[in-house]
């Protein structure tokens, strides 16, 4: 597989310049032939790293995106039931990635 389709997102990986090209060629013809477009203006090629879904995806893995970070810190504090769930719903994704995630949470 080299592609990840989520919604109207799609990110083609490849191991080289080479293999992408074909890559590409093989998503641009399975949207033609299904009458989908991608909107040139949208698009990004051969990047060696991307902003995919509060990710940063690139050859050397992915790592979260510093801007979903940065809005978790500066989340208002939740001071209801729903403002709780609303930030856990958000910042309970990442734990996963951060190390030492509770102790921020406690900040």
């Amino acid at each position: 597989m080299f592609v990840i389709v989520f919604i109207d997102d799609n990110l083609i990986y490849s191991r080289s310049q080479n293999e992408y090209v074909d890559h590409l060629r093989v998503v641009l013809q399975v949207l033609k032939d299904q009458q989908l477009f991608a909107k040139f203006s949208k698009c990004e090629f051969l990047l060696r790293s991307v902003a995919f879904l509060g990710h940063i995806v690139s050859s050397e893995g992915s790592e979260v995106d510093p801007k979903k970070m940065d809005a978790i810190k500066s989340w208002p504090r939740p001071l209801t039931p729903s403002d709780i769930r609303s930030f856990l719903g958000l910042a309970g994704y990442y734990r996963r990635f951060v190390e030492g995630f509770i102790p921020l949470l406690l900040l």
